[in-house]
């Protein structure tokens, strides 16, 4: 049998283990010092002054939205390349999503279909930029077109964990920005979890409340709310992950930077860029080539492990045709999704293991 490359790999230590069962034997399992302490480490690493932990990313993504005051009727701008997770949370709110397309190099939200697309809607209430593979949106773009029409800007930074922007933290470049753990991320909690950011005191109040069945601090139901905790036990394995997350970062980096050179004379292969004013965090490794569906075939057979982020769009799935009144073209994202194919990408991915994809990928394209 071929030796397999891994697609992914989820780093557990010691040390990640004994904090964990040591919360175990604490008998605290829910709203004690642990999520309280990733809220404060995480809230330094962004450069913001609160942080709220909860149960997924898509969790963060709603309570951020709800605590927003986004709702029934309002319009939010999403990009049309990203997890359907950006767009369900509008939806579930009862406001409506309008797609914007994306830029073909960083496959971020363009911002100048974003200009167009904000002037052209009726009631716009909110964007929401995407750090999509760990590459930062055009943030100086989508605040200015922000500022021009009102809008609440809400980062999904579920893939960009330690990423910047000018310098900058993504999480620290809206009003608000959300983050996954889920276990192949640039850090994770062993399972799913997230965690929101914000400098806004009264939005992190209110998501507090949201998370924990509407309570203030003082047990009262407020507001109705529903659970989305972020549990104790989790969040001490978030601790320990969060310690190795600018290393593991540097890694995948390096990583990037192996299979830019040995690909580099691959004229089929369409790399990601890493523009100037931005720090790639490589979640993901996403190329453009033709033939995708032939080479991810032919790398499985050459045990190497692939995956597709994200085909189809989030406008052309059944959930979203459904939904939508009027189902958009957007041509950029609709033909990048017939292209990309994500290669095996993590800290830990060797030299040799990174040459063997390279060399099958020149061999198909021979």
């Amino acid at each position: 049998m071929t030796e397999q490359v891994p697609f992914t790999d989820v780093y557990v230590d010691r040390d990640i283990v004994d904090s964990v069962v040591e919360t175990l034997e604490s008998r605290r399992y829910v709203k004690g010092p642990r999520v309280e302490e990733l809220e404060a480490q995480f809230a330094e690493t962004c450069g913001v002054d609160h942080a709220v932990g909860v149960s997924s990313g898509t969790a963060a993504l709603y309570l951020a939205m709800k605590s927003a005051g986004i709702g029934e009727g309002d319009e939010v701008l999403v990009p049309g390349h990203t997890f359907f997770a950006t767009v369900s949370p509008v939806v579930e709110l009862g406001a409506d999503p309008v797609f914007v397309d994306v830029d073909p190099e960083t496959y971020t939200m363009s911002g100048t279909d974003l200009a167009r697309t904000a002037a052209a809607a009726e009631d716009p209430a909110a964007v929401v930029p995407v750090h999509l593979y760990g590459h930062p949106a055009e943030m100086q773009t989508v605040r200015s077109v922000a500022d021009a029409h009102d809008l609440t800007v809400i980062e999904d930074a579920c893939q960009a964990h330690g990423a910047t922007y000018c310098g900058d933290p993504v999480g620290s470049l809206g009003d608000a920005a959300c983050f996954s753990f889920y276990p192949s991320k640039n850090m994770t909690v062993a399972g799913d979890g997230g965690i929101l950011v914000t400098d806004d005191e009264g939005l992190a109040r209110t998501a507090r409340e949201l998370r924990n069945h509407g309570r203030d601090t003082d047990g009262n139901h407020v507001r109705v709310g529903l659970n989305h905790r972020l549990d104790e036990v989790s969040a001490a394995a978030g601790l320990e992950q969060l310690s190795h997350l600018a290393d593991w970062n540097a890694d995948r980096a390096a990583a990037a930077n192996r299979y830019r050179d040995r690909l580099a004379d691959v004229d089929a292969v369409q790399l990601p860029v890493e523009r100037d004013e931005a720090t790639h965090v490589y979640h993901l490794f996403v190329v453009q080539v033709p033939d995708r569906d032939g080479l991810r075939a032919y790398l499985d057979d050459e045990g190497v492990q692939t995956g597709i982020h994200y085909d189809p769009p989030v406008h052309l799935t059944p959930a979203m045709r459904d939904h939508l009144s009027e189902v958009p073209s957007l041509p950029e994202t609709e033909r990048l999704c017939t292209r990309i194919v994500s290669l095996p990408m993590h800290p830990r991915i060797t030299d040799e293991e990174i040459d063997r994809v390279c060399e099958a990928i020149r061999g198909y394209y021979a």
